[in-house]
């Protein structure tokens, strides 16, 4: 009797570890988007405050591929506060998405210590 629970055991610490792998890279990649964005996000502001000291009459021109296109200061500005709250919104969504992550693991790890736990008392009984 002692083969099926061992190997129910091994079974279930096996699939911990492989959503644990799994997850860990799913929370790095979500780290390593964050940072991207959060710099997107840096840029875009300091863009926004470099602009916004330049007088009304500037030409601006953006960068689209290997040409530039003349574009109205408002224009800019507006485009580059969307880039940033695009930016702010996908970062929330990626740090819940970390959250859920974490739980997950957690949850899966409480299971398998009651499992053992449970074996245990079974154990002694």
């Amino acid at each position: 009797m002692s083969a099926p629970i061992d190997l129910e055991l091994k079974k279930a610490f096996s699939e911990l570890q492989v959503k644990m792998i799994d997850t860990q890279q799913k929370a790095k990649l979500a780290d390593l988007q964050i940072d991207q964005l959060t710099r997107v996000q840096k840029l875009a502001k300091l863009t926004n405050a470099e602009i916004s000291t330049l007088s009304d009459n500037t030409r601006l021109y953006e960068g689209v591929g290997r040409m530039f296109i003349l574009q109205s200061k408002e224009d800019i500005n507006n485009q580059l506060m969307d880039k940033q709250k695009t930016a702010e919104e996908k970062i929330k969504e990626l740090e819940q998405k970390k959250v859920y992550l974490e739980r997950s693991v957690k949850e899966a790890e409480d299971n398998i210590r009651e499992m053992l736990l449970s074996r245990r008392t079974t154990a002694q009984s």
